[in-house]
């Protein structure tokens, strides 16, 4: 029972994981786009010094690596449910739901919260903002269901590490190792008795 309770817990995780990680391969596509048309209106790559640095195409491919490789820690967490894997995908959770949730608060406190970021050379920055203003109740929807992904996710994390590996994979003592590994063992054929007799010696002529 407890095996089954802990593998429906990792499908769990692994989905809402997954929800995570297609965020993630979105923000990194939409990265390389803005570096495409970034590099067809200026001439030059992003990563040019002779232009301003373009901090929004930098922040959003950032932002899309730091959720892939989450996936992928998150993945490898659920599959071996090691002490150290779960430990390390929880603390990047429970930072990306910091940051998250100071950038959520200072947008929804503060009045002025563009001033508190710095110009975009690129104007993607001002398209970004104007597009979920139209399309409030969408983007609103996406933001609240990765949210909802990264909270469960954490708290899977919390209850997987509570459970443990599975029991199966742990042996208590060399005999059970031995009993379950070589069952074969167990019914090998016994040696065949013998019998000593005294040797026997011929009469001299």
């Amino acid at each position: 029972m407890g095996s089954l309770i802990r593998s429906f817990f990792q499908s769990m995780l692994k989905m809402f994981n997954a929800i995570i990680g297609m965020a993630g391969i979105a923000m990194v596509l939409y990265s390389l786009w803005m570096i495409h048309v970034w590099h067809r209106q200026t001439g030059h790559s992003p990563f040019d010094d002779d232009y301003p640095v373009p901090w929004f195409i930098y922040t959003f491919l950032g932002l899309g690596v730091l959720y892939c490789l989450i996936t992928c820690s998150g993945h490898i967490a659920a599959e071996t449910l090691s002490g150290c894997c779960l430990y390390i995908y929880m603390m990047l959770m429970f930072l990306l739901l910091v940051l998250e949730g100071v950038l959520i608060a200072d947008v929804f406190l503060n009045r002025n919260w563009e001033q508190d970021f710095p110009k975009d050379p690129t104007g993607n920055f001002h398209e970004l903002e104007t597009f979920i203003k139209e399309n409030f109740d969408f983007c609103k929807w996406i933001g609240l269901t990765i949210l909802v992904a990264q909270g469960m996710a954490f708290l899977l994390g919390i209850v997987l590490k509570a459970l443990g590996p599975h029991r199966e994979r742990n042996y208590e003592s060399d005999e059970e190792y031995s009993a379950s590994r070589h069952p074969l063992l167990r019914n090998a054929a016994e040696p065949s008795p013998y019998v000593v007799v005294d040797p026997m010696y011929g009469t001299r002529k």
